[in-house]
């Protein structure tokens, strides 16, 4: 983390730099988050650890209209997102500065199975230990640091960065799990079983935004969920259909441009699990038209928006 600090200290003083966005401590170590930092006093908060999960790529959006560079740290996962949202046309990339750092895995909190933590040791960057150690109001635990990993660092989309200026620290292999297994799980299942398992989860959901507000995919200048032409514009569910229809309309617009960053599932108060909407449609694109990774390059067609003679027909797989 120091070796950001420096980097980033150095920028700013150069002047290559106005602004940095990186990551800032919170009210403990386990929340921190997405924060700008323009002077040298000011990176007293930066922080840098297992629990930085989040995506800084979006923030970008903003920090493009202001005058002068930014400097921003992207972790590989989230350097794809940067890469779509330069195909889209959404970031500047003549005003960011990219570091490209190195990632362990990150955590999250809600992996942790104790009650009330007050201090989680051994998370730190580059040196995070193989064990946790959990100070909570009832004595000391410990659990492995990969039980405690985020669902999207099992399935990473790899380690390397898709777009920098520079890189700084090394990066580890976590992955462990089968990307698409929870998918092939839904399709498993009988359609009332499907049906009944996503209405449980998002009956759970209180339009809260959350999840699109963190969305990289999710870029808009105006929402349609923000459009006073319907009566769904910022509210909570009524209705079971207005469960279904705000997430669902969600997966499609981001579908083949969704780059599973896993930030909504991340974000969501509620526990959903709202990346696997999006993750089968990418399984489902995959099938159908060839292997896509969105964000990987900014020449490749995307799938979705490009047409060949032999592109499957509805309810036809691809021949």
């Amino acid at each position: 983390m120091q070796e950001m600090i420096l980097r980033a200290r150095a920028l700013l003083e150069s002047g290559a730099v106005c602004r940095v966005l990186g990551w800032k401590k919170g009210e403990t170590e386990f929340d921190a988050e997405p924060a700008f930092f323009e002077t040298d006093e000011s990176l007293k908060d930066f922080t840098y650890n297992g629990f930085c999960g989040a995506n800084l790529s979006k923030y970008m959006i903003e920090a493009g209209k202001n005058e002068g560079r930014t400097l921003v740290f992207l972790k590989p996962c989230d350097s794809y997102s940067y890469n779509q949202l330069l195909r889209e046309h959404r970031v500047d990339r003549e005003k960011a500065y990219i570091i490209g750092i190195g990632c362990k895995g990150k955590l999250s909190v809600n992996k942790i199975p104790f009650d009330g933590i007050l201090s989680v040791q051994g998370a730190d960057y580059p040196d995070h230990k193989e064990y946790l150690t959990v100070q909570t109001l009832y004595g000391t635990e410990h659990i492995a640091y990969q039980n405690a990993m985020l669902e999207r660092c099992h399935v990473c989309k790899g380690k390397e960065h898709v777009v920098y200026d520079e890189l700084l620290g090394d990066s580890e292999d976590t992955v462990d799990a089968d990307r698409f297994a929870q998918v092939a799980e839904l399709e498993a299942m009988t359609p009332e079983e499907r049906f009944a398992f996503f209405q449980g989860e998002l009956s759970k959901c209180i339009r809260c935004n959350a999840c699109r507000n963190v969305c990289p995919a999710c870029s808009c200048r105006k929402c349609v969920f923000d459009s006073t032409a319907f009566d769904s514009a910022q509210k909570a569910n009524t209705t079971s259909f207005e469960e279904k229809m705000f997430h669902i309309i969600r997966a499609f617009h981001v579908a083949g441009r969704c780059t599973d960053c896993g930030e909504c599932s991340r974000v969501c108060p509620q526990g959903i699990p709202l990346h696997l909407f999006n993750r089968k449609f990418i399984k489902d694109i995959n099938t159908l038209y060839g292997d896509y990774q969105a964000g990987a390059d900014l020449e490749g067609k995307a799938p979705l928006t490009s047409f060949r003679t032999d592109d499957a027909e509805p309810g036809v797989g691809r021949g």
